[in-house]
């Protein structure tokens, strides 16, 4: 999915659905993001779990410094070495399950999203939402929405003037009528939440 994809989907969705026109028409064209694929992007997103932002970046950059971004470096790597680069035991698991897994990343390409997600999901710390955003984000898939998060979940809240924020399943179903471009849908919705963000801190 590139730009153009984006820009198809953002014009299908706000004829199907109004209120995304209203948010399309405030927020301007949707970026892209599209991220790298491959291992060293889905071992970042575990560093990333439960910690915040700049916390993830400072262990990442440590990572990287230390060489330890590919499967054959964290595998051979001792606890000492990970722990000094920020990663609690749990994570230490979860990288060397990763690197472990082996996974054909290239192969990932032409599976179909739900046995890519599914794939993913059969490592040890990766769960619904890292596969579903490494779909929609490294390989670029058009129809897949990370419906367990939290800022989705807040946005389709506002926009849909939903008594209280959706649950994951919840989400799901709502946007089974925005497929095939749920992941252009999430974007809309993320792209809210930063307003609903902004519209908090000057109140």
């Amino acid at each position: 999915m590139g730009d153009a994809c984006v820009a198809e989907g953002a014009a299908w969705l706000a004829a199907r659905e109004p209120r995304f026109g209203r948010v399309l028409a405030g927020c301007g064209p949707l970026p892209l993001r599209r991220q790298p694929e491959g291992f060293d992007r889905l071992l970042q997103a575990i560093v990333g779990q439960q910690v915040s932002l700049a916390s993830a970046n400072a262990i990442w950059g440590r990572m990287q410094a230390a060489g330890l971004v590919c499967e054959d470096a964290v595998a051979a790597a001792d606890d000492a070495a990970l722990r000094a680069a920020g990663l609690s035991r749990q994570k230490m698991r979860y990288a060397r399950a990763l690197a472990a897994a082996r996974i054909d990343y290239a192969a990932l390409r032409d599976l179909p999203d739900a046995q890519v997600v599914a794939r993913l999901m059969q490592v040890d710390g990766i769960g619904a939402w890292t596969a579903e955003i490494y779909a929609m984000f490294s390989l670029g898939r058009a129809d897949v929405l990370a419906a367990g998060d939290l800022a989705l979940q807040e946005a389709a809240r506002d926009i849909f003037a939903l008594p209280s924020r959706p649950k994951a399943g919840d989400l799901a179903r709502m946007a089974q009528g925005w497929s095939p471009w749920r992941a252009v849908a999430a974007r809309i919705l993320w792209a809210h939440y930063r307003v609903i963000k902004a519209r908090e801190a000057v109140a």
